[in-house]
């Protein structure tokens, strides 16, 4: 198989994590009654589901070094497609809690393990056109869920969104047993994991600015998913299906951000082209908070500004990560994408401490603020390199 077409399958697995995070999110209410229980624990079988998925990546990460990518993957995929049918045939609220979290850990191997191989298999600009085109099947992950599972959900029982999942899972299961071959080092035996390989991943002072950049993007992101609905109905008053209709030019903005990103890395060398998208990223928040409030129209502008901008640089920082480490480059991308995840985890328990009044200043300024001093971060990080360098 050619390594454009392995770059879509690994993504596909890829796809899947987030995709699952969301699908059923249309039909909570269904599931609450289906399952006789409370909407507390309804909306824990989505956080156990991310926080499991965040903690994931720093085990799989240095598994997949010392491993190996493919024989993790299918071990990953394996655990997800058991954990998918253990949900369709949960009877209670505990039993699917239990295969939540399972498949959460199956399918956390994915992302970890995608953009490894695609490090493996690319250099150069053709590493930064893979990269967006794996950000983008990402992207496109929670777009796609809560369309999926509500159409799933309004014509079969709810228990038929997590067939689905079992039967997408075997797919994928299948098409990398056959076709992904090995991508690691060869010929090398692996070091015993020690808990100081992180300290080294983390030593890395472009690495960790990275990482700290991820966090307060989708620290940032999930202020936008979380929040505007209320910002929407106090300033707009709209529908449950206008409101939904905001939110798709920021998905749309992402996904071809993301693609858009991969192909600009051909023409653009990567710590500027970072630097820059997400600087103009973290001034986006500054224009929604001065516009949110004054016109729907220049909202909509500035959301899907802050989308484009954050599609464009996810597949810049991917790839400065394959460019910093070359020995643990599992490990290092399964701290980045555990700082992400962490942030996505952050971004609404202190939201709703900061915006508690109400406060979209106070929400969004805290936010458009650590965003520019992690800018701001990364180009102090990179310049000290450049200096020492020559």
């Amino acid at each position: 198989m050619s390594p454009r077409l392995l770059t879509y399958m690994v993504a596909f697995a890829a796809f899947l994590g987030p995709f699952t995070q969301t699908v059923y999110a249309p039909i909570l209410p269904e599931l609450g009654a289906a399952l006789d229980t409370t909407p507390f624990l309804i909306n824990l079988s989505i956080s156990i589901f991310t926080l499991t998925l965040a903690f994931m990546q720093i085990v799989y990460g240095p598994l997949v070094d010392r491993a190996g990518r493919k024989r993790t993957l299918l071990a990953g995929l394996g655990i997800y497609v058991v954990a998918s049918l253990g949900c369709f045939l949960a009877q209670s609220i505990e039993t699917l809690l239990v295969f939540r979290a399972l498949q959460a850990v199956g399918i956390a191997a994915s992302a970890v393990v995608a953009v490894t191989v695609i490090g493996d298999l690319f250099e150069g600009t053709s590493r930064g056109r893979a990269m967006g085109t794996f950000q983008m099947m990402v992207a496109l992950g929670p777009v796609a869920g809560p369309v999926v599972g509500g159409f799933v959900g309004e014509h079969l029982d709810f228990h038929y969104v997590f067939l689905l999942l079992t039967l997408v899972g075997c797919l994928a299961l299948t098409a990398n047993a056959l076709w992904l071959r090995e991508t690691g080092p060869s010929g090398a035996n692996p070091k015993p994991f020690h808990p100081r390989v992180y300290l080294q991943v983390l030593g890395n002072r472009q690495g960790l600015a990275v990482m700290l950049l991820g966090f307060v993007q989708y620290y940032a992101f999930y202020n936008y998913l979380v929040f505007m609905p209320r910002v929407l109905d106090a300033s707009y008053g709209l529908s449950a299906s206008e409101k939904g209709l905001v939110f798709l030019p920021l998905s749309v903005a992402v996904v071809a951000g993301s693609f858009a990103g991969g192909r600009l890395l051909a023409h653009w060398r990567l710590r500027p082209m970072l630097v820059t998208t997400a600087a103009v990223n973290a001034l986006s928040l500054l224009m929604f908070l001065v516009v949110a409030q004054v016109s729907l129209a220049a909202l909509v502008v500035a959301v899907a500004v802050f989308g484009l901008f954050l599609g464009l640089s996810l597949p810049v920082q991917t790839s400065l990560l394959m460019d910093l480490y070359h020995d643990d480059r599992a490990t290092a991308v399964g701290s980045y994408n555990f700082f992400r995840f962490l942030g996505m985890a952050t971004g609404p328990v202190l939201g709703s401490w900061l915006y508690q009044d109400g406060n979209l200043g106070l929400l969004y300024g805290f936010a458009a603020a650590a965003f520019l001093l992690a800018v701001l971060h990364c180009a102090w990080r990179f310049r000290q390199s450049s200096s020492a360098s020559r």
